[in-house]
C-alpha cells in the first residue's frame, strides 16, 4: 500500500515548493488509486529523537498524486501548531505517508485496539460538530491507555470542560487502520541518486 516512492514524492514536492520551482513533479507510482491519507513530517533533534513538524490529512479518498502533493505542502507549511518548514531543516526531516483503510463505526469509545486502530471522534462543542483524530501509532508511541487517548483527542478538538464518562460516552468514534511508510531525507537522497 504506502511505499517509499510515496514518501519520496512528498520530499520532491516539498523541495520544489521551497525552491519556488514550477516544474511538474512526476510521480513514479500508480496514480490511479485513491485513499484517505495523511502526510507527516518529523525532524530529528540533536539527541536523535524525532519531533513532529507537521501532520495533516484527509478522510475522503483522493487520487494519490493529487492528495500527496496537496498534503505534503499543507502539512509542511500550514499545520497551525508549527511554524512553516524551512529549507535549512530539510536534511533533518523524515516523511511518513499513511494510507487509511478499514473504517468501522465503533460501538463505544473503548471499542478499538491500541497500535492497530486509529481513532476519529466526533462531538458537539458550543453547538457545532467537532472532530479530532490520532493515527494508529500515536496512542502506543505516547504510552496512553484508551481512555487517556480519548481525553487527549477531546482536548485536541478544543473541549475545555471537565471530561467525564458521560462526555466520553457521548462521542461518536470511528476506528480505522493505516498502511504507513517512512523515509528519511538521507534515504531520499540515496533513492534519487539511483
Amino acid at each position: 500500500m504506502a511505499t517509499k516512492q510515496h514518501c519520496a514524492y512528498c520530499f520532491t514536492v516539498l523541495l520544489a515548493q521551497l525552491q519556488n520551482t514550477t516544474v511538474d513533479v512526476v510521480p513514479t507510482f500508480d496514480t490511479s488509486t485513491e485513499y484517505p491519507l495523511f502526510v507527516t513530517w518529523n525532524k530529528q533533534s540533536s539527541d536523535g529523537h524525532e519531533q513532529l513538524r507537521g501532520c495533516i490529512g484527509n478522510f475522503s479518498p483522493m487520487n494519490l498524486a493529487t492528495g500527496l502533493r496537496e498534503y505534503a505542502i499543507t502539512s509542511a507549511f500550514h499545520d497551525t501548531r508549527f511554524s512553516p518548514i524551512r529549507a535549512r531543516e530539510v536534511p533533518q526531516l523524515s516523511c511518513s505517508v499513511s494510507l487509511l483503510t478499514d473504517f468501522e463505526d465503533a460501538s463505544g469509545y473503548l471499542d478499538w485496539e491500541i497500535g492497530t486502530h486509529g481513532v476519529w471522534i466526533e462531538f458537539r462543542l458550543r453547538g457545532r460538530r467537532t472532530t479530532a483524530t490520532f493515527l494508529p501509532e500515536i496512542a502506543h508511541e505516547q504510552g496512553w491507555s484508551k481512555t487517556e487517548t480519548i481525553d487527549h483527542l477531546l482536548r485536541k478538538g478544543g473541549f475545555g470542560l471537565p471530561i467525564t464518562d458521560d462526555v466520553r460516552s457521548s462521542i461518536k468514534l470511528t476506528r480505522y487502520q493505516s498502511k504507513k511508510q517512512h523515509l528519511s531525507y538521507v534515504e531520499y537522497v540515496e533513492m534519487s541518486a539511483k
